[in-house]
């Protein structure tokens, strides 16, 4: 099994959303509404730190967005190569976000995960995270 030292992390780079849309096609549960080069290209211009990937021999093998909009943390689309899920890539990537979000100043994360995604849910309470049963994502498409 390959360890970790042998995994880098950095932030993605506009040339390759159409590899990252198509990782989180095979890699994460579900899609978005913003799951499109113009969607991702918009966070990249915004805030090119945000995404952040894990790659292994020069494959993307994990992903997550950490966004900050001054006020709060919030994560999405973590994701781990199915093939390589259980090695700490996932642990990696939140560490690293956590660590990006202590550094702006950030002091509560929350994170996007479907109700249904038994997987993710255990990956996110192993990271110490937890429901918030007193709330309620409520949503509306734009445009």
């Amino acid at each position: 099994m390959p360890g970790m030292s042998d995994l880098r992390l950095r932030p993605a780079t506009v040339d390759e959303i159409p590899d990252l849309l198509a990782f989180w096609a095979r890699a994460a549960e579900g899609t978005s509404i913003t799951d499109d080069p113009e969607g991702v290209g918009r966070l990249l211009a915004r805030d090119p730190e945000a995404l952040i990937v894990a790659e292994r021999d020069g494959a993307v093998v994990g992903t997550v967005i950490a966004g900050y909009d001054g006020w709060r943390c919030h994560l999405y689309r973590l994701a781990v190569d199915p093939a390589q899920r259980r090695q700490g890539i996932a642990a990696a990537l939140l560490a690293a976000v956590e660590e990006r979000f202590a550094a702006l100043g950030g002091r509560r994360a929350d994170a996007m995960v479907l109700d249904h995604n038994e997987l993710g849910q255990h990956a996110w309470r192993a990271a110490g995270y937890g429901p918030e049963p007193a709330w309620t994502r409520w949503v509306k498409p734009l445009g």
